[in-house]
């Protein structure tokens, strides 16, 4: 078993009934339109109103706001730790590269509101969590040649944090504009004319 997968953050709304379930994702989504829309100014009542329920459904599930943005960051972590065991199981070098287009789509998708969740403290053990991840596919990635022999966990999460500021600061700029970064970066990363020798380069999806 990876450490991410014994790391991983117990989900506690598992088991709600369907309906309950169904509600809870209804408000998480609203949330996610009206934080994107008003930040911080947004009020659980709108949020209520975008869902379709009453506003003591919302404060039943959520006791403030701050709940309901906590609630956010822990499901965004939680889809960024599934996303590295699932990098974590390959075989061929290329989890890191995985991880890091990961990491992009998770920023842009929550690009809208990032700055909400950027002022919440993340829990440390899932940040653990990821940082292991990363530093065992950077290993992964220098022993199987599929990135430069000089480069480091550090490198990589200074490359993550640049990524995630150039989606933050630009939300709504060109969609695919992390994606020309990122590949710009593993050029970098790799050989000077941004191939790796004697390795097979993956299909783009």
């Amino acid at each position: 078993m990876s450490s991410a997968t014994a790391q991983r953050p117990a989900d506690p709304h598992r088991g709600l009934r369907r309906d309950a379930q169904r509600n809870y994702e209804r408000i998480l989504d609203a949330a996610r339109q009206a934080f994107g829309e008003s930040g911080a100014d947004a009020c659980m009542e709108e949020i209520a109103a975008r869902a379709g329920v009453g506003v003591g459904t919302v404060y039943r599930r959520f006791a403030s706001k701050d709940a309901l943005i906590d609630e956010l960051l822990r499901l965004a972590t939680q889809e960024l730790i599934h996303d590295a065991e699932h990098a974590l199981a390959r075989t061929d070098g290329y989890g890191l590269h995985e991880l890091l287009r990961a990491f992009g789509r998770s920023f842009a998708e929550h690009a809208r509101y990032a700055n909400l969740l950027l002022r919440r403290q993340p829990d440390a053990s899932a940040a653990s969590t990821l940082r292991q991840a990363v530093s065992k596919l950077t290993s992964r990635a220098v022993s199987a040649g599929t990135v430069n022999q000089d480069i480091t966990t550090d490198d990589v999460i200074t490359l993550v944090s640049a990524m995630r500021g150039l989606i933050h600061t630009v939300p709504g700029g060109t969609p695919d504009a992390w994606q020309r970064f990122l590949d710009i970066h593993l050029a970098g990363m790799t050989h000077a004319d941004g191939t790796v020798r004697g390795a097979v380069r993956p299909a783009v999806e």
